[in-house]
Parts: structure tokens; sequence; C-alpha cells
């Protein structure tokens, strides 16, 4: 007995390891660190090379370049996202919607051992049932009522919440055309509308708290550029970081002890997007859960704001839509952005895929 959702066709190649984001990493530990290129002088020096040898001062122009951009750098966050808030991990309480799986499950799991209060909230069961210092509320974050009573109990059994974490999320993944206005009602409620549920009865708590909070945000890379068959999603993913980006205002202005966190990550490699083949493994590698949950992780300890993307286009997709339109034509097609869906299977393809191999087993 054949499984009806086959395996979809992969991309991979010899260099299939091998990503810019990877060669970035590398380089910005190495070539482009102030520690290393102050090493290249000293090692001149130590050789006995004069002072105003041209290699030595080639050197010396390099190291004090990487050493004013990393200040630059420096400066450049501290002017955006302000200073850090104090984070003691045994007094936090971590809301985490669609904490049932994915990257959700990794940030609520890493939290529960660390001794952190966690929350889940999600329609689903947890896949591992119960995770260590994690409680799980059977909650539709697309029903503001379900939303509003789950938020009492929450703070009644667990405490007042310090950190929200606005990870849910459904994909569809169908042309326009062909979704119902019940989809489409679902869709938008699941991806958008929730948002303003979960902000709307967390919030106040989160001001409450004595030593601030935190909300993160998670978004797209598809509410920058969209994508065929992801109208919907698109759409949600867009109104999500402007919504953000509002709140950011809005919270500096009459909130500044809450800090708030946008990601915008690329493909993840988790049962929402199965199936989807990214358009270039070297200049746009799917993005692992693991690397997107220890990046906010790293954020929300360190209690500061910020703008997290992944992989390295997702920090510059912005400049995208600078480009003139028929540019803009010619690079939706070479990157092969709206020919990805073609192979989307999905959290419920998955679930069909994986009933179909037991049945083959057991028969």
């Amino acid at each position: 007995m054949a499984s009806p959702y086959p395996t979809p066709p992969m991309r991979d190649s010899w260099f299939a390891p091998v990503s810019i984001d990877m060669l970035a990493k590398v380089l910005k530990t190495s070539f482009f660190h102030p520690f290393i290129a102050w090493i290249v002088p000293l090692c001149f020096r130590a050789q006995n090379m004069a002072w105003g040898a041209p290699p030595m001062l080639v050197s010396f122009a390099w190291a004090a370049f990487i050493s004013f951009t990393w200040i630059l750098y420096a400066i450049n966050n501290r002017l955006a996202f302000g200073l850090p808030r104090e984070v003691d991990l045994s007094e936090e309480v971590i809301v985490i919607t669609g904490g049932a799986s994915g990257l959700g499950l990794l940030i609520a799991e890493v939290y529960g051992m660390r001794g952190a209060t966690v929350a889940v909230l999600d329609i689903q069961d947890m896949e591992n049932g119960e995770a260590r210092g994690v409680t799980y509320y059977k909650c539709d974050v697309s029903d503001k009522h379900q939303v509003a009573r789950v938020a009492a109990e929450i703070e009644r059994d667990l405490g007042t919440p310090t950190v929200l974490i606005n990870n849910a999320a459904v994909v569809l993944g169908k042309p326009l055309l062909s979704l119902t206005l019940a989809e489409i009602d679902r869709s938008l409620s699941t991806n958008l509308l929730s948002h303003f549920y979960t902000l709307h009865a967390f919030l106040p708590a989160l001001a409450r708290a004595p030593g601030g909070g935190t909300v993160v945000t998670v978004s797209s890379v598809i509410g920058h550029v969209g994508a065929a068959q992801l109208a919907d999603y698109a759409a949600a993913k867009a109104g999500v970081t402007a919504l953000h980006k509002s709140l950011s205002a809005e919270l500096r202005a009459s909130h500044p002890q809450i800090r708030t966190v946008l990601v915008t990550p690329g493909q993840l490699s988790t049962p929402l997007f199965y199936g989807v083949q990214t358009p270039n493994a070297f200049l746009a590698p799917v993005v692992e859960p693991v690397d997107v949950a220890k990046a906010v992780i790293a954020a929300i300890d360190a209690g500061q704001n910020a703008d997290i993307g992944m992989p390295l286009y997702a920090r510059w997709v912005d400049w995208y839509n600078v480009l003139p339109l028929g540019v803009q034509s010619v690079v939706r097609r070479m990157a092969g952005v709206d020919e990805g869906m073609k192979t989307f299977v999905g959290r419920e393809g998955l679930r069909g895929r994986e009933k179909g191999v037991a049945a083959v087993q057991a028969f």
C-alpha cells in the first residue's frame, strides 16, 4: 500500500551542507573579527617587520576599520534597542502559543528544563506528552473568548506572565480561488487576529510585572515578498510585522520596561511547511528550528529588544521592494519563490502520510 503523500523531490547536491550563511558566519568569526584582525600586525611585529612597511600599514588599517565597524554596530544596537532588562528565569512565566510542536515546543522544552515556568497554548496535544516545567493549556488562539479564559487561568495557576511568544500559525497552501471563505477566516484568525487577542489578554500582566516583560512576534519573510499559494498566509504575516512595529513604538513611550523581539525566518524545517522545496539551497537554505530557538532564547535571556532574521537573506529582504518592478520579476523567476509550494504537503498531509506508513507496517 503506497502512501498518499509521497516524499517530495529533494534538491540536495554535493555542496548541500555549504550555504552563504555558513560562509558569512565563518568570515564574521575570522576575517571580519577585530581580535583576528589585530593578530595580523602583531605577527608582523613578531617577525621584526618595520612599522612603516606596506604590509604592516595595510594590516593596521584593516584592523582599525574592522574595530570601528564593530563599535558602530554596538552603538547602532544601543540606539535602536535601548538598555536591556534584568531576567531571572526562576521568576519568569513564559507563555508560548503554538508550543505543542516545532519551534514553539523547542523553546518551551529549553525554558522548562532551565527552571522557568512555561505555559503552552495550542489546539493540538503536545507531541512529546508532558515536558518538564511546561504546563499545557488546550486553547484555540483564534477564539478570543478561549484566549481570555486561559489567560486568567495562567495567572491564577502559574503567576503573572512576563514573556509572551506569539508563535501559532497555520498554512493552507492553496491558490486564493481554491480557498473557501471559512478557510480564509481560519487562516487570518490564527495567523493575524490571534496576535491581537493574546496581546490584549497578556500585555496588562506584562506591564504589571516588576521586572518588565518581553513580547516575541514570529513573522515570516513571506510577509515581505509574498508567494503563489500563500496569499492568506503572506497577508497575515505582513500584518503581524506591521503590528509588531506599531506595538514597539507604543511600548517605548508607555511601557519602556517591556522588550519586543521580531523574528522573521525563511523556510523552517518544521511540519508546517513540510514538502516545500527551498528555491536555492546555497542562497536560501532551510532554517533549522533549533537555530531560531537559540536566537530567540538568547534575546529573551539578555532582556533585549531584537530583530532576528534567518537565514542571511531574511535580514536584507526589505531591499527587494526597492528594486525596479522589472528586476523584481526577474529575481522572482530566478529564485523560484512562486514554485516552492507546488510540492507542499503540510502538517495535515504529513499526518496522513504517517498514518499510511503505519497502516503498511501493520499490514
